[in-house]
């Protein structure tokens, strides 16, 4: 009674199931090694050359009585067996659940299915993958040829399956290698590396199952008030993307480029939690850290439109430059989209989820791609009250007015920056004096804009007026205060400032901007002029276009250097570079202020586009006496006589520039008396080229 009881207890499934996956794999097995020719590999004359898979097969021979006939029978014996017990055989049920879960969500066929699951098991059980490395040279004929006798499918439908436009492909999940023919394992691969254990082994939602490749996003830490210096692009794109999202139109892309840490993520961020939708990153790196190629980040973002349609949701697509990339170089492959230009086309033309693509980098891009964006915005960096808000936000009690003020005025200070360097000095405030944290943020920010080739922040404050500056000691032949009303009232003017070195043509520029109450942009030669072609031109674009859009007032020093004269130019850039700055100022609509010393070697067309010129010289006799008594005064010095007025007014080469140079001087040589002041101004003018050689104090 007992061994009948026993005789009747069913089997567990999980074993039934066991037995089942195992007679699939090495009926599997069987076919790529009898009817596919895996056999010639496996058996030499001499013996087997993988024995771990001919023990697998239990093929074996004892060493020195290996016959090869024998061998190929007997492994014909086994197929034959094998193909009579088909039926025995079955997929995991938990591969079979995931597949259909992704055939429902994809569109797969039965045929598409049976691949899928094909390549699953390739790539996760050993026998599997050993003996399909054992079918080599294999073209997209071969790999028809194998999957229709290894899955027992129609060759029609195989061919379709693994087609650049089967659903396969389509989805992204499956890639055919048409250049690699090396073995049958090699030739085909699937989204990720991680999706053919997820497959076969977890239970967990598609979504989950891809996040080495793509993953939803958390909250950001911006608004979209903190953007508003893109507010008249923002009016176009929200509401675009809010009518993309409700009518789910097909085709949205939008491309957002400007350089790293600007805050393009977190703008995207900002509006699709604006929005109200999901948004999901195409990752540019796995869960091990290793960088995926622009390939694979396209395929992930096909099964990301496939995945993704019935949703509210949006695709963010960073570091697009992978797959844009137009660029050549010696011994460099073409770019994703370069390689399939025509199918990268089609894609930014069908895409059913509105998109968001970041580059730090459009001048490697193809116009034919640019053109297909429906939106193309370039992030500014934050300057201005969207900078201050920003630094009150993250750092408003780390900082002191002079740290906030140096960090408002550095011109490349971008938010990621300060965002990370505050993270730093956060974890070890409690480390640090309260008096120091400011310090230490300073010193973080600083060491990164010097690594990123920009100004530190000692040399940011490029607006900074002169102590006691008056318009009244500026020597210039138009009234540069009715000049300077008339601006403000119209807030546009092109005015170039000429003179000598050191009469006040820089400081008059940074005057007009605290005037005019709005930022002062003041670029020199070395921020502009680039070695390479074409650089300088765009340099000066970006210039031009960044004051424009915080309507701020553009300070150019040393304007000869871009305004010489083209007739005397040696070289073709010196002609496209002054071309540039021609168009530029021809288009500019604010006020845009050049200074130089070297008028005579202006371009004449440059001259004619100037709405006002005017020059600066050296001080009145009035007015050098009045600014040494200004200064004498802020020196304590006792009051003059006018033997010192005399001598004073003789000097007929005195600037502005010198009477600051000597209250430098001062910090570290003390002046204690108007004969010692006067003593440092005579050598100031002395040295110079067009000094007249004054007569000292006697």
């Amino acid at each position: 009674m007992a061994a009948n009881q026993r005789k009747n207890v069913p089997v567990p499934t999980a074993i039934l199931e066991a037995k089942a996956y195992e007679a699939l794999v090495r009926l599997w097995v069987l076919r790529l090694v009898v009817p596919l020719g895996g056999i010639r590999e496996l058996a030499a004359s001499y013996g087997y050359r993988h024995d771990d898979l001919a023990e697998y097969l239990d093929v074996l021979h004892e060493e020195g009585k290996f016959d090869r006939k024998l061998a190929k029978a007997d492994l014909k014996n086994k197929h034959a067996r094998a193909e009579r017990r088909r039926k025995q055989s079955q997929l995991p049920s938990r591969l079979i659940r995931n597949i259909d879960r992704c055939a429902q969500l994809l569109g797969w066929n039965d045929t598409d299915k049976a691949i899928i699951a094909f390549v699953v098991l390739m790539e996760t059980d050993l026998w599997l993958e050993r003996a399909a490395s054992l079918i080599e040279d294999v073209s997209t004929a071969r790999l028809i040829e194998v999957l229709t006798v290894v899955l027992d499918l129609d060759r029609d439908q195989v061919r379709h399956s693994i087609s650049p436009r089967g659903a396969l492909a389509e989805s992204g999940f499956l890639k055919v290698d048409p250049r690699l023919t090396r073995n049958l394992f090699s030739k085909m691969s699937l989204l990720s590396d991680e999706l053919a254990d997820q497959l076969r082994h977890s239970d967990a939602d598609l979504l989950h199952m891809l996040r080495d490749v793509l993953a939803q996003t958390g909250p950001g830490t911006l608004t979209l008030q903190d953007f508003d210096h893109l507010r008249d692009s923002l009016e176009l794109l929200h509401p675009y993307l809010k009518r993309s999202l409700e009518n789910q139109a097909c085709g949205v892309n939008i491309l957002i480029h400007g350089a790293p840490g600007t805050g393009k993520t977190e703008l995207t961020l900002a509006l699709a939690q604006d929005l109200g939708c999901d948004l999901f990153e195409v990752s540019s790196q796995n869960e091990s850290g290793n960088g995926i190629d622009g390939g694979a980040r396209l395929r992930a973002f096909r099964a990301a439109q496939s995945l993704l349609r019935q949703r509210k949701a949006m695709i963010l697509f960073d570091e697009a430059e992978d797959v844009f990339d137009g660029s050549w170089q010696y011994g460099k492959s073409k770019s994703s989209a370069q390689a399939q230009k025509a199918w990268m086309n089609r894609l930014l033309e069908t895409n059913s989820v509105p998109s968001i693509w970041l580059s730090n980098d459009v001048e490697c891009m193809d116009p034919a791609f640019i053109r297909r964006f429906d939106i193309v915005l370039e992030m500014p960096l934050m300057r201005g009250r969207q900078r201050e808000r920003l630094l009150e936000k993250t750092c408003g009690d780390l900082i002191d007015a002079r740290t906030k003020s140096r960090l408002l005025d550095a011109h490349d200070l971008a938010p990621a920056v300060i965002q990370r360097a505050v993270r730093v000095v956060r974890a070890v405030q409690e480390d640090l004096p309260a008096s120091r944290t400011g310090i230490a943020l300073e010193r973080l920010i600083e060491s990164t804009l010097t690594a990123q080739g920009h100004a530190p922040l000692s040399a940011g404050q490029v607006d900074t007026l002169p102590a006691g500056y008056n318009l009244n000691h500026i020597a210039a032949d138009v009234d540069l205060g009715e000049v300077a009303e008339g601006i403000v009232q119209a807030r546009t003017g092109r005015i170039c400032l000429y003179g000598p070195p050191g009469t006040g043509k820089t400081a008059f520029g940074r005057w007009l901007a605290h005037r005019m109450n709005v930022p002062l942009h003041a670029r020199k030669v070395s921020d502009i002029v680039s070695p390479y072609v074409g650089q300088t031109e765009r340099n000066l674009a970006r210039v031009f276009r960044d004051a424009a859009a915080e309507g701020a007032v553009l300070l150019l020093d040393e304007v000869d250097s871009f305004l010489q004269d083209r007739q005397h130019a040696h070289h073709s850039w010196e002609v496209t570079a002054v071309n540039e700055m021609l168009t530029q100022m021809e288009s500019y609509q604010g006020v845009f202020i050049a200074s130089t010393n070297l008028m005579d070697g202006l371009d004449q067309a440059a001259l004619r586009r100037f709405d006002l010129k005017v020059k600066f010289g050296y001080l009145r006799p009035a007015q050098a006496w009045e600014l040494f008594e200004a200064n004498c005064r802020s020196l304590g010095l006792p009051e003059t006589d006018g033997a010192v007025r005399t001598v004073l007014e003789r000097m007929t080469n005195l600037t502005p520039g010198d009477f600051a140079a000597v209250i430098r001087q001062h910090r570290f040589r003390p002046l204690d008396s108007d004969q010692a002041l006067m003593a440092a101004l005579e050598a100031e003018c002395r040295i110079k080229k067009d000094s007249r050689n004054p007569l000292g104090f006697l």
